[in-house]
């Protein structure tokens, strides 16, 4: 019996930038807003669709919000071997620090799907955690 093995030529790293919007937020009705920018990096030798996104959305009292969609901002971007696709999105929450993590799922030419991974990161204004 052969165990499937994932292919090592298909890999697309996420990195992520979160700003607190303080000028979109109030405190007074439970609303925090930040922004993300996310960057995905096609590491690998093989090209690649974003074809949908997963987000679980956690916020400090552990309520969370499960976000799934098609694309990312209207769009599903084809990354070649070394391409770099970035975009910008927000996130409310009602709590002023929360925490985020997910996936994006990847397709490659050959009909591989495969996801790219995001590490959770948190949510938080800036000089509130030590």
């Amino acid at each position: 019996m052969t165990s499937a093995v994932k292919n090592p030529v298909a890999h697309v790293a996420v990195k992520v930038q979160v700003t607190f919007k303080p000028e979109e937020s109030d405190a007074t009705h439970d609303h925090w807003v930040y922004s993300y920018k996310i960057t995905l990096h096609n590491t690998g030798k093989a090209a690649a669709r974003l074809l949908t996104r997963h987000w679980i959305v956690t916020d400090g009292d552990e309520r969370v919000q499960e976000i799934h969609g098609e694309g990312v901002v209207g769009r599903q971007p084809y990354l070649r071997p070394d391409d770099i696709f970035e975009y910008q999105s927000r996130v409310a929450i009602e709590t002023p620090i929360g925490s985020m993590r997910g996936s994006f799922q990847m397709i490659t030419d050959d009909g591989e799907q495969f996801d790219a991974p995001v590490a959770p990161f948190t949510l938080a204004p800036p000089n509130s955690l030590h």
